[in-house]
């Protein structure tokens, strides 16, 4: 295989860490940063190049071909946007990133938006506007509290969530009328106010196939305790203690898995690392956010927990031809902490040029430059997020203790950085949420689903004319034209049953509602097949037959039956001492007429 020569596009903290996993690929040669900073200038393999813009696509172009590269990884979000990956493709140079188009994910959060509604990838509720006045008025409509965001690039700091509608006028003002992010704030997303907790998850894209690392947590504002203005992240940590392996499963089904088609379906296949924001609320998650990069700092935090022997380049590699499939990415069951040191002042005006002094990390720790640079020899201070401090452990409170320890290494006046990174991890779990799982009450939905996909064949083997025996819907259907019964109408049959509702009913020693919510559950799985309920049957199920609760329960079907305008034509009653534990289980097969 022919070495690999990289340009690398950037000069903050996540292009040093991707230089930094990049250079300890054996299949790397050399690797070129535009412009590069004071962390990167010290690198094996790597060297700075600020000869070149790192907007000036020709230029760079011209650049990637002097030194024969063969691999362009853009860091930042604006090239990629921009269309850098066209420009690069156009002249058959292998570029680790989305096209314009589907970069769109990213340049613009009204589109974003728009492709989650169109591909039902749950996210919050939300209006798009360009004119200043409808957005006021809309503001002026609503009773909720609101999120409000440039819909175009803002460094990250585009997005305000307001506390009043004061606050939010003056938000759309400073937006569209002040034109505070200039051009990204000409069309707002008004959203509603999500509550919950935040993770983020980054993931290897081909196009068709994905690899996704640990959840993340950032932390967006600037002060403890998540207070004051939203910054570009003072501090991570991963994996995320709220992220259990059912919730990643449903985000990779409700949310990965569904964009990645998407995208195909828009003809702008996503290639690259696809940065997915979520907030994981008592509703399951909802998608806040798409980047087209890496996040900074997660980058940071989560590229260290990547094995010795996974191989960055191979991946950025595969995934640009399509062959995501054939390598292996391993993760380190390891905690990751980083804190970012921020120049006083930040996110508001800050000084440059001050002198630093950094020391050299322990074993288990790193320091990735981003806003820094070598003048005469000389580390100084060039942006707001300065540096970051990242530690690795065995245990989350150790890799954050180690953190911290390794920011203690770092020097220069008015340093700033926040000092409760992972708080939210560390507090006290609410009793409810392991309440709100299937799991924790015992129920397995692998185990049912492994059932169903066990059992389609004997299903299916039945099927006969007018009848597919499929499984998995809301009811069964029987078409009696097709059976030999022409003129005759669908039938369509269903069947449910009372779970735990019935130790309530044994409780509070009231089984008539039972009987009523059972046929609701019935007709309600028909109704949505356009079928009118015609009939009921109901089965009871019990250890000791109590004629009082029986009567109670079937008086109450009889109820339901009659809200439902269908007929109680039998049932079954079985009393079985030691194949119940409890007194009433049901069970009912009703056909139903289309």
């Amino acid at each position: 295989m022919e070495p690999i020569r990289i340009l690398l596009v950037g000069n903050g903290g996540r292009e040093h860490t991707l230089a930094w996993k990049l250079s300890q690929s054996p299949l790397v040669e050399s690797i070129l940063v535009v412009p590069g900073n004071g962390g990167t200038a010290n690198l094996p393999k790597v060297s700075n190049d600020s000869s070149v813009k790192a907007d000036d696509y020709p230029g760079l172009i011209k650049l990637a071909q002097k030194h024969n590269v063969n691999l362009v990884v853009p860091g930042p979000e604006a090239p990629l946007v921009d269309g850098i990956t066209d420009y690069f493709r156009a002249v058959n140079i292998p570029c680790y990133g989305p096209s314009k188009l589907a970069a769109r994910l990213e340049g613009s959060k009204a589109f974003s938006k728009d492709f989650m509604k169109k591909y039902n990838i749950p996210t919050a509720a939300y209006e798009n506007f360009t004119n200043y006045e409808d957005a006021r008025k809309y503001i002026d409509s609503i009773t909720h509290n609101v999120v409000i965001k440039a819909s175009g690039l803002a460094a990250g700091k585009g997005v305000i969530i307001p506390t009043s509608k004061e606050e939010a006028h003056q938000a759309l003002k400073d937006i569209m009328l002040d034109r505070e992010f200039g051009d990204a704030g000409d069309e707002v997303v008004i959203e509603e106010f999500l509550e919950g907790d935040e993770l983020s998850i980054l993931t290897f894209c081909d196009g068709t196939h994905m690899i996704s690392l640990p959840p993340a947590q950032d932390h967006k504002r600037i002060f403890d305790g998540d207070q004051g203005p939203n910054t570009g992240g003072m501090g991570c940590y991963a994996p995320t203690n709220i992220a259990t392996k059912e919730l990643i499963k449903e985000i990779e089904k409700a949310v990965l898995e569904p964009t990645l088609r998407g995208m195909r379906k828009e003809r702008t296949p996503f290639i690259g690392t696809l940065f997915t924001g979520l907030m994981i609320t008592k509703n399951g998650p909802k998608t806040l956010e798409y980047n087209v990069r890496f996040g900074d700092p997660e980058t940071q935090t989560l590229l260290p927990l990547l094995s010795a022997d996974t191989d960055l380049a191979n991946i950025m590699l595969a995934c640009t031809e399509g062959c995501l499939d054939a390598v292996e990415v391993k993760v380190e069951p390891k905690f990751s902490a980083t804190v970012v040191v921020a120049a006083g002042g930040y996110p508001g005006p800050y000084s440059k040029g001050t002198p630093m002094e950094v020391d050299t990390p322990p074993a288990g720790a790193n320091i990735f430059h981003a806003g820094t640079v070598i003048k005469d020899g000389q580390l100084q201070t060039s942006g707001g997020r300065v540096i970051a401090a990242q530690a690795i452990a065995e245990s989350l409170e150790q890799a954050v203790k180690d953190a911290y320890a390794t920011v203690n290494l770092i020097k220069f006046d008015k340093m700033f950085y926040r000092k409760d990174i992972a708080h939210r991890a560390f507090r006290s779990k609410p009793a409810t949420k392991e309440a709100l799982t299937y799991a924790s009450a015992g129920v397995s939905i692998d185990a049912g689903n492994e059932f169903v996909e066990r059992i389609k064949k004997a299903v299916g083997s039945t099927r006969r004319p007018g009848a597919d025996a499929e499984i998995g819907g809301f009811g069964g259907e029987v078409d009696q034209h097709i059976a030999g019964y022409p003129g005759a109408p669908i039938l369509v049959g269903a069947i449910d049953g009372v779970g735990t509702k019935l130790m309530i009913a044994q409780s509070m020693g009231k089984h008539d509602t039972v009987g009523i919510d059972l046929v609701g559950m019935n007709v309600n799985d028909l109704v949505v097949q356009g079928a009118e309920p015609l009939m009921f049957l109901d089965y009871l199920g019990c250890s000791k037959l109590k004629l009082e609760n029986a009567a109670a329960f079937v008086e109450g079907v009889a109820k339901g039956c009659k809200d439902a305008n269908c007929a109680l034509v039998g049932g079954e009653t079985a009393e079985m001492p030691g194949m119940y534990k409890r007194t009433i289980m049901t069970l009912q097969v009703p056909p139903l007429e289309l």
